[in-house]
C-alpha cells in the first residue's frame, strides 16, 4: 500500500498515535470479549507485537488481548494515514475490534475496515453533519411511533435524541456483546447489499408484510431500544442526564433478536412515512 509522502509529516499524526494506543488498550480491557480466534497467542509474540507499535500500560491484559491491541494500533495508524481528513477519532477502535477478531491477516482487516468506514466515516466528521442527520432520523421514528414518549422527551428538552449519540457513533458496539454485534452488523450489511443490488423494492412488493431492506436499520434498532424502555422513561426520568445513564446502562442487557424484530416491525410500520418525510426535506 502506498501512502502519499505529505501525509507522513502531518502534524496531527503523533497525537493520533498516542490516542490510538490508549484506546486500543481500553477497547481490549473494557469492551472486547475473549475471542476464540485469538485464544492461543504465545506471550513472546504478543509482547513483540506490542513493542513494535509502541504499546504501553498493557500489563493487565493476557497475551491474546495484548496481541489484539497491537493489531488495532497498527491498522488504525495505517487508516489515519490513508484518510487524513478524518484521521483517528475515539470510537474507531470499537468498530475495528470485531473485524480484527475474525480476520487474522492485518492487510485484509485493513481493507475491510476501509470499506466499512466508507459509510461509518460520517460519524467522525468534525462538523457532525452525519451524526445530526442520524439523530434526527431516530427522533422521527420515535415521534411517529410513540407521540406520548416524544412529547415527554420534548418536555425534557431531549427531543434531539442526543442520549443515543454513543450508539450511533459506534454502531451499538458498546451496548452489545461481540457475538450480538456481529449479528446486528451482518443484518445491516445484508440490507445494504440488497439495496445496492436493486432487489429490495421488488421483493418487498411480493411479500408486503415483511420489512423492506433499509440503509437505516441501525437507527430503527436504536429507536427500538429506546421504545422498549418507554414506560421507565416516561414515569421515572425527568432529565436528559437520566436518560443518557439509562442508555449507557443497556450494555449487556439487550436481546439482539428482540431488538431486530422490533426494528423490523418499525420499518414495516414507518418505512413509507419516513420515506415521504425524507423526500420533503
Amino acid at each position: 500500500m502506498q501512502v502519499p509522502s505529505k501525509l507522513w509529516t502531518n502534524e496531527d499524526f503523533p497525537t493520533w498515535q498516542r490516542i490510538i494506543r490508549l484506546d486500543a488498550v481500553r477497547a481490549n480491557g473494557e469492551w472486547m470479549p475473549y475471542s476464540p480466534s485469538q485464544a492461543v497467542v504465545p506471550d513472546c509474540r504478543a509482547h513483540r507485537s506490542a513493542e513494535a507499535v509502541g504499546l504501553k500500560d498493557y500489563g493487565h491484559l493476557d497475551a491474546s488481548r495484548i496481541f489484539h491491541a497491537a493489531r488495532l494500533v497498527a491498522i488504525l495508524e495505517a487508516y489515519a494515514l490513508y484518510d487524513p481528513e478524518i484521521g483517528y477519532c475515539q470510537g474507531m477502535s470499537d468498530l475495528l475490534s470485531p473485524i480484527v477478531s475474525v480476520i487474522p491477516e492485518d492487510h485484509e482487516a485493513f481493507w475491510c475496515f476501509v470499506g466499512f468506514m466508507r459509510k461509518a466515516r460520517q460519524n467522525f466528521r468534525l462538523d457532525e453533519v452525519g451524526i445530526r442527520r442520524q439523530l434526527d432520523i431516530v427522533a422521527k421514528i420515535i415521534k411517529f411511533k410513540d407521540g406520548h414518549l416524544f412529547r415527554h422527551l420534548q418536555k425534557l428538552q431531549a427531543e434531539d435524541c442526543f442520549f443515543v449519540y454513543r450508539m450511533v457513533v459506534v454502531l451499538f458496539r458498546r451496548e452489545l456483546t461481540f457475538e450480538q454485534t456481529l449479528c446486528l452488523w451482518e443484518v445491516m450489511w445484508a440490507d445494504q447489499a440488497a439495496i445496492r443490488a436493486g432487489i429490495g423494492k421488488s421483493a418487498w412488493s411480493r411479500i408486503r408484510q415483511r420489512a423492506p431492506p433499509t440503509d437505516d436499520l441501525l437507527l430503527y434498532a436504536i429507536a427500538a431500544s429506546v421504545l422498549q424502555r418507554r414506560k421507565l422513561i416516561i414515569e421515572k426520568y425527568s432529565s436528559m442526564d437520566e436518560i443518557i445513564k439509562e442508555c449507557n446502562g443497556m450494555t449487556g442487557h439487550l436481546d439482539v433478536w428482540k431488538l431486530l424484530d422490533d426494528a423490523h416491525n418499525l420499518v414495516v410500520t414507518l418505512h413509507d412515512k419516513m420515506k415521504i418525510e425524507t423526500s420533503l426535506r
